[in-house]
């Protein structure tokens, strides 16, 4: 009997158990399980991954903080890149790590490293990283010069390349940089009143310059308004040439929001308020113009030939059968947004520095006068044939490239996979930046680096100078992938308006002045000169030459 109870009780727990079984949501365990097991790997591997890079030796850096790395020595040095340099000085290295938030920051001062990164490995190093800033003002990464490697960015430098920056485009549009050359030099002209001669501020013509061709090229435009009387730009043209500049002020700044994007909401820098208030202001005066040649092209369907660069990217189809437009309305805005960026700093920043280290060395200036009045005259205007004879006003812009760069580091490049450079570890997602400045005033590479010396970028075989640098001894243009489509566009544009200037008119120091001698220091806050040039400038060819109003 007793066996016989005790056979009931266990049948009894065998049925509750067999029922309790049958119910439990095994596969909700399971499922827990293996999230929790997956959880578990990827924390080890993200361990040993850790450990793995600590045996690769990264570059020499400060020592970075839990969560946010460095960015408080970023925040509290302002500006950023003054601090970097002086640090990597400080720990007697050329290529160094900064880790801010969780992405490493490459720096590079050495011409050697810069040129394994861009030319040996280009294809690791040719992708751009993704920020706030840039993210904005290509319209959501729709561009050429900024936008990370993919199928968009290779559509859109095919299209750059081909369509809007070869050599044959380039002569299309000759005669809308001449009429702009022309109107530069009526300008100043007037700002000379007549033969008695006027202070000119060369920063504002040659920014202004730089905006009138590259609007006349892209949207066959100088003014918005009605524009000024004497030549110079309107209120339009001047809000329009400064939303420029403050865009390209913090294009790649060191943002707050970069490293640590979940701050971005904050705009703690303020740097997101300033860059869409700027790019609103561009949309003001760009939109209009482009939206009406929209709906003239395609959509009253009108016949006519192209004009500008702006009907050539809108005239690009698919197709020839369908004749389904190639660019949206976004992309065509967002390129030429991103053409006039690139156009409008680099002339402009190095011709007013070539002049002010000019007007310092009389002799320099005279021996570029003395070459303009041997290749051009003096009973004509300078024109873009002369240029190929123009060599040492082309050194003259050439050391201001090297002497003052526009910008202390490259665009930054994106590593896109771990790879070694210089014997340290590069880990992938790195930000890489390349210092124009250290280029530029290498002493290993420059004698008198601190020195303004337009001949020594002289062939001895009398060969043409060019702007830019494929060993990187200086970057005006960058190379590799990532090289600068529009060199030839670049170096036309400043070689022209610096032999404008010197072969129109002649430029002294003002007086009275506290000095006799213009001031070189650079601004903090960037590489301008601290004060903008003041020239007076004389007219010094016969009235008759001068395009009159």
């Amino acid at each position: 009997m007793a066996f016989t109870k005790t056979s009931s009780n266990v049948s009894s727990t065998n049925m509750a158990f067999s029922s309790i079984t049958s119910s439990f949501p095994w596969s909700f365990l399971i499922a827990l399980l293996a999230v929790l097991g997956t959880l578990v790997i990827h924390k080890l591997l993200n361990l040993l991954l850790i450990g793995y890079q600590k045996k690769k030796t990264l570059p020499p850096g400060p020592k970075p903080l839990p969560i946010i790395g460095c960015l408080h020595y970023i925040v509290g040095n302002k500006p950023a890149f003054r601090w970097i340099h002086s640090m990597m000085e400080k720990m007697n290295t050329q290529i160094a790590c900064i880790r801010l938030g969780k992405v490493h920051v490459i720096t590079v001062t050495c011409p050697e490293v810069a040129q394994e990164m861009l030319v040996k490995q280009d294809s690791i190093f040719s992708s751009r990283p993704v920020h706030m800033s840039t993210e904005i003002s290509t319209y959501g990464y729709l561009t050429v010069a900024l936008t990370p490697s993919g199928e968009q960015w290779k559509k859109m430098k095919r299209i750059v390349t081909s369509e809007v920056l070869s050599t044959q485009r380039h002569r299309w549009l000759q005669d809308k940089r001449m009429e702009e050359t022309d109107n530069l030099t009526r300008w100043v002209y007037n700002l000379c009143n007549n033969d008695e001669g006027g202070i000119v501020q060369v920063r504002t013509v040659a920014q202004h310059y730089c905006g009138n061709v590259i609007r006349k090229l892209m949207i066959n435009k100088r003014s918005f308004g009605k524009g000024m009387v004497d030549g110079g730009p309107g209120q339009e043209e001047i809000e329009h040439v400064d939303s420029l500049f403050k865009i390209l002020g913090y294009i790649n700044a060191f943002s707050i929001s970069d490293y640590l994007p979940w701050l971005r909401r904050f705009d703690f820098d303020g740097h997101e308020k300033i860059l869409r208030s700027a790019l609103e202001n561009i949309k003001k005066y760009n939109d209009p113009v482009i939206d009406e040649r929209i709906h003239m092209w395609r959509v009253n369907k009108e016949k006519k030939e192209a004009q500008d660069i702006l009907d050539v990217l809108i005239q690009l189809t698919e197709d020839s059968s369908t004749g389904a437009p190639l660019l949206t309305s976004s992309e065509i805005k967002a390129q030429i947004l991103d053409l006039m960026l690139a156009a409008v700093d680099n002339p402009s920043h190095a011709t007013e520095w070539a002049l002010a280290e000019m007007i310092n060395e009389p002799k320099l200036l005279q021996r570029a006068v003395e070459e303009l009045d041997e290749v051009v005259g003096k009973d004509r205007l300078v024109q873009e044939s002369d240029l190929p004879k123009l060599n040492y006003i082309k050194a003259c812009a050439r050391e201001a490239f090297r002497l003052h760069p526009v910008s202390a580091f490259n665009v930054p490049h994106l590593s896109t996979k771990d790879t070694n450079v210089a014997g340290y570890f590069i880990p992938k997602g790195s930000n890489v930046f390349i210092s124009r400045t250290s280029l530029g005033r290498n002493p290993n590479i420059w004698e008198e680096p601190l020195k303004f010396k337009p001949e020594r970028h002289l062939n001895p075989d009398g060969s043409q100078v060019v702007l830019s640098d494929p060993k990187l001894g200086l970057l005006s243009f960058s190379t590799g992938r990532r090289g600068c489509p529009g060199v030839q566009l670049g170096s036309t544009m400043t070689t022209m308006l610096l032999a404008t200037l010197l072969h129109g008119f002649t430029w002294t120091v003002p007086q009275p002045m506290l000095s006799s001698s213009i001031s070189l220091a650079e601004a903090e806050r960037d590489l301008t000169l601290s004060k903008p040039l003041l020239g007076l400038a004389k007219p010094r060819l016969a009235k008759n030459v001068y395009p009159m109003l």
